[in-house]
């Protein structure tokens, strides 16, 4: 792949962001520019046209974004025992791709249902990556691979979370988080700082608890 060009730009209200130039993608045959937004869409990928994705976005094949018959309200109902039928309500709201944000193969990001969903401008996932619906993720994070964020998330900005790490529905994360690979967020982080475990913990304590696990296992041998 060619060398992109780095170029500093205001893209916000806040401060100025590195911007990666779509000049390389705009010329590249497997991707499209999208009419809403201008971003750059692989043929292979699968978005439905309500999606926004903004200049500088990139959307890699395979990656599924926003298609229209999603799921709103379910309702179960019971006809016979272990027979169940489910009712699926069309979604009305869209999907918003920031500026500069990159989208990895064969991720999956649902459309809103109550809100947009939302990645922020220079957001980065990576493959095989779930967002559900009325996710808000906010600017410059990182969503490693195999990492899945619940329905109605909110994250703040610069958050990273490592790979296959998972985000329970309607969970608030703050600023400047990092969670570890493989970690379950299961309530609010409220605080800056690294967090490990399942349910994950500030990475301090959690290193307290393996020490004193494996501590607990060399006394009481099998």
């Amino acid at each position: 792949m060619a060398r992109l060009a780095i170029q500093v730009l205001a893209i916000s209200r806040r401060h100025a962001v590195p911007k990666i130039q779509s000049a390389w993608f705009a010329q590249a045959p497997e991707f499209e520019r999208w009419d809403r937004g201008g971003g750059n869409v692989h043929r292979l990928a699968r978005v439905d046209p309500s999606v926004v994705v903004e200049i500088s976005g990139v959307v890699h094949a395979g990656a599924t974004i926003g298609i229209t018959w999603c799921c709103k309200t379910v309702r179960l109902e019971i006809f016979a025992p272990s027979i169940a039928v489910f009712a699926w309500d069309k979604m009305e709201l869209r999907v918003k791709i920031g500026n500069s944000v990159e989208i990895g193969a064969n991720s999956s990001i649902d459309r809103g249902s109550w809100r947009d969903t939302v990645i922020g401008d220079n957001t980065k996932l990576d493959n095989l990556v779930q967002i559900g619906h009325n996710v808000v993720i906010g600017c410059d994070c990182m969503i490693c691979g195999q990492v899945g964020i619940a329905g109605s998330c909110t994250l703040g900005d610069n958050v990273v979370l490592g790979g296959q790490a998972g985000v329970a529905d309607h969970i608030e994360i703050a600023s400047k988080v990092r969670i570890a690979a493989k970690s379950g967020v299961t309530s609010n982080i409220t605080e800056p700082g690294d967090y490990a475990g399942f349910p994950a913990v500030p990475v301090k304590q959690w290193r307290e608890s393996v020490v004193a696990s494996r501590r607990l296992c060399d006394k009481h041998p099998k």
